[in-house]
């Protein structure tokens, strides 16, 4: 077999013929880079959405109102799970990344049942004369259905994701 004369100072075997013996990255890989990358827009869109209903919840007490315990709780444990999640996506650590689905599907379930308890929801749906009144309670509603909404995509992201990360069963 002959040496191949190496054009420009590049080594024999990299002129492109040698593409079968390389090395191939596993699809499982790609996957878990794209989880993350998605993973990533939904925890800032959580992020950013917590916040206006942080920035919503703070206006309705300069208004008077009263400040709800329960949708300051949520918000902590939203803003907690978002840190820790983060933090798992980067480390690409499954038991954080579960710690954070877990926290953050609670303090959504928790925003939801307050809402739908809230008598405040009833009343607007009842007399749409007071809708100009109660722009607040309405910007609420919509920050907390939509929060929801972004929790039901961030559980499948990150259900997918962990799967991907989780190390391929071997056959026996």
């Amino acid at each position: 077999m002959s040496q191949r004369k190496s054009v420009n100072g590049r080594p024999s075997g990299t002129d492109g013929s040698d593409f079968s013996y390389r090395m191939v990255v596993d699809s499982r890989y790609q996957k878990v880079a794209e989880g993350k990358s998605r993973l990533c827009a939904l925890i800032f869109t959580q992020g950013f959405i917590q916040f206006l209903a942080a920035v919503i919840l703070y206006l309705s007490t300069l208004e008077g109102g009263n400040l709800d315990r329960v949708s300051v709780s949520s918000s902590v444990i939203f803003f907690i799970s978002l840190l820790i999640g983060e933090l798992g996506r980067k480390r690409s650590r499954v038991t954080l990344l579960k710690l954070f689905l877990f926290g953050s599907s609670v303090a959504a379930l928790i925003s939801v049942a307050f809402l739908l308890k809230s008598e405040k929801l009833v009343e607007i749906i009842k007399d749409m004369s007071r809708l100009e009144k109660s722009k607040l309670e309405l910007f609420k509603i919509a920050a907390v259905l939509l929060g929801f909404v972004v929790q039901i995509l961030t559980i499948n992201v990150t259900t997918s994701l962990t799967q991907n990360m989780a190390p391929p069963k071997r056959a026996s």
